[in-house]
């Protein structure tokens, strides 16, 4: 027999491999780290957390697993894996390590009729998965079973094998998927199961050094026409909120609403392979990957420390600090640059950093950005004042980004200067302007951050769009209806990523486009082209209007749980 241990890996070797740095773009979390990609139905491929479109009162958190699934993938089908815990953790309390709430999903898998190599024949169902879920509400300490023995729907073979009576006789797929859906006995709502991929890149472009948009043909939608495995659960916004908070949020950005979400999958240390061709699972618990904001471990951290990153907890306690340097200075900004390698990536020219913002700060790599301000009488007050939030957004120079890019993907974003939108500064990037969002849980975690008191866009305004809140900031800067006050008001969409992650979300375009510094401009921080009149540039109408090339799914979303699409049929 062989034996393989599932390890995290230790400081020790990952200081020998610190020269070895080299980052790759992938999928959101399609395969993003080397071990993992040899463990596909332990991959987390993608995590979306949104206050519900028709269920307001209610929050959603999808989390994906196994990488692009051919529909067509016969004879050996995917669906969950034995011997694997899918976790969806909840951090709702910063001043507590850890999570507060958890939910365990487990799965069984059975061979109904092992005489055929088909998967589904006359009923029954070969790899016929089910699903145990647990939740603990203390930290992991005790769990209660609230789900036991639910449903998993086959893969979307064909008709002959869903509708035909010599396969399942069902009216249909969707009607599998319907009678999946259960209810907690805690009253949230579940569903796991295939689905279509809602992710949406154009993949070949991507790897392809960076050829996003192609500049030499169409480009296409790499995830396109493939599935996914999908954990849906709706949750009464009540269950999620801190102990002793009102149920009634006292506005739109009460910081007493705002959760933090990310996802893991965890394996036993050893797996031994028999001689006979059976497997055995023992020992430890070992996370082997998780995820919270899409494309963390893809474009911020480097080759040699994926692996690493996969098996840590969320929560910032445990890293080694060096980890951060990615975030102050992530190597993507190395290619919006045209000082470093702006111009061998000509498909990312419309998206160039601010280097002489207001005539004084550079935010390129590894320069100061605001640093100099350190100390400043300006400060006081803000969000960077040390007196606030002591070193936390402006920790020290040569760490440009931290005081944008750092927050949205690590401490979430307060509802204080600068943090607001440059509507009513007037030209003060650090007065008081127009409140725009406030998911600020400072634990220094990767995690999705969700405001739940901020309203739903609904999917059919003409107002909704996939681009989150760098739309929302667009309508606050310019559209009469917001930009005339610096009155709190919800603006369409600032219930879009990065505050939570909606389906319909394109968060490769809304990443590119911060990294490129549009946050910084919403605040006042305007591209190098301002001159001080309209700050409505031509640098920063070309970040609004650069596009990858691929920037809708190919399924429509449904408008109702579980919302994912309908998982493609092998014979479409």
């Amino acid at each position: 027999m062989k034996t393989f241990h599932y390890q995290p890996l230790r400081w020790g070797v990952l200081s020998m491999l610190f020269l070895l740095v080299f980052t790759t773009l992938n999928a959101s979390s399609h395969r993003e780290a080397p071990l993992i990609a040899n463990d596909p139905l332990a991959d987390n491929t993608d995590l979306y957390a949104f206050r519900s479109p028709d269920n307001p009162n209610t929050i959603t958190i999808i989390a994906n697993y196994i990488p692009t699934e051919l529909p067509f993938g016969g004879p050996n089908y995917n669906t969950f894996g034995e011997n694997i815990r899918y976790e969806i953790h909840i951090d709702n309390d910063a001043s507590k390590w850890g999570d507060e709430i958890t939910y365990r999903f487990t799965f069984t898998r059975t061979n109904e009729d092992p005489t055929t190599f088909f998967n589904i024949r006359l009923g029954q169902q070969n790899l016929r998965a089910r699903y145990k879920l647990e939740r603990s509400t203390d930290g992991g300490n005790n769990w209660q079973t609230i789900v036991e023995n639910g449903i998993v729907p086959p893969p979307n073979i064909g008709p002959r094998s869903i509708q035909s009576a010599v396969g399942l006789g069902a009216s249909d797929y969707e009607s599998l998927i319907t009678g999946a859906i259960n209810t907690a006995s805690t009253g949230e709502k579940v569903f796991c199961g295939p689905a279509d991929d809602p992710f949406y890149v154009d993949l070949g472009g991507v790897f392809d050094l960076g050829n996003l948009p192609r500049q030499d043909g169409p480009s296409r939608d790499g995830i396109g026409k493939l599935n996914v495995h999908s954990i849906c659960i709706q949750i009464p916004i009540a269950t999620l909120l801190k102990a002793g908070v009102d149920a009634t949020p006292a506005n739109i950005l009460d910081p007493n609403f705002v959760i933090g979400v990310w996802a893991s999958a965890s394996r036993p240390a050893m797996r031994t392979f028999n001689a006979n061709g059976t497997l055995a699972d023992n020992g430890d618990w070992i996370q082997v990957s998780r995820l919270g904001m899409p494309l963390t471990n893809e474009v911020v951290i480097p080759t040699a420390f994926k692996d690493y990153w996969n098996s840590l907890p969320a929560y910032e306690d445990v890293y080694d600090k060096f980890l951060d340097q990615f975030f102050f200075n992530p190597e993507l900004s190395l290619y919006m640059d045209d000082r470093f390698y702006g111009g061998a990536v000509p498909a990312f020219a419309p998206l160039r950093i601010q280097t002489n913002s207001l005539g004084m700060f550079d935010f390129g790599y590894k320069k100061d950005g605001l640093y100099a301000l350190k100390g400043n009488a300006a400060l006081e007050g803000t969000a960077l004042d040390d007196d606030v939030f002591g070193t936390l957004l402006l920790p020290a120079a040569a760490s440009a980004r931290s005081v944008d890019l750092w927050p949205i993907f690590h401490t979430g974003v307060p509802n204080m200067p600068p943090y607001q939108l440059a509507t009513g500064k007037n030209g003060n990037p650090l007065a008081v302007g127009k409140p725009f969002i406030n998911n600020f849980l400072p634990n220094q975690a990767d995690m999705l951050r969700l405001n739940m008191a901020v309203p739903v866009t609904p999917r059919d305004d003409p107002k909704f769009s996939s681009e989150g809140l760098v739309q929302a900031a667009v309508l606050g800067l310019t559209d009469p209806a917001y930009n005339g006050t610096t009155d709190l008001q919800f603006i369409p969409n600032m219930d879009g990523f990065p505050n939570g992650r909606r389906l319909e979300d394109d968060v490769t375009l809304i990443e590119l486009q911060a990294v490129s510094g549009v946050v910084l401009a919403a605040v006042g921080l305007w591209y190098d082209d301002f001159d001080g009149s309209n700050p409505v540039s031509q640098d920063l109408l070309d970040v609004l209007g650069y596009r990858t090339g691929v920037n809708a799914n190919d399924k429509t979303f449904k408008p109702a749980f579980p919302y994912v699409a309908a998982p493609w049929s092998g014979v479409e």
